[in-house]
């Protein structure tokens, strides 16, 4: 069973942001020229429906997993998603990430 996150996802309304990014010009070009060959009406609908993609697939990786378990543990222990990253990608790479953790201890 799909988490109702996941599922909420299908709804074709839901409120959209504007973000900035920069990207190479040869990969902007190379959108532009493909995007009307996969159904696309441009590059940005392009550009969402690959993050979207690559989006699910590391959900559905990660759902039911013993990560996804930790991470809710934890936000319920009152941490933030920010330091849940953190502990995560240090338990799963099986060391600290120094820069991450010298900011926290910075801000602390």
């Amino acid at each position: 069973m799909k988490p109702a996150y996941i599922e909420a996802r299908k709804n074709p309304d839901r409120p959209m942001t504007t973000i900035s990014m920069r990207l190479p010009e040869d990969i902007i070009g190379d959108l532009k020229r493909i995007a009307p060959m996969l159904g696309m009406s441009g590059y940005q609908p392009l550009i969402r429906f690959f993050i979207s993609k690559g989006l699910r697939a590391s959900l559905v990786e990660l759902h039911g997993s013993q990560w996804e378990r930790l991470a809710d543990v934890l936000r319920q222990r009152g941490m933030d998603d920010e330091q849940v990253a953190d502990i995560i990608a240090e338990a799963r790479n099986g060391k600290p990430d120094l820069d991450s953790t010298s900011e926290h201890r910075k801000a602390a």
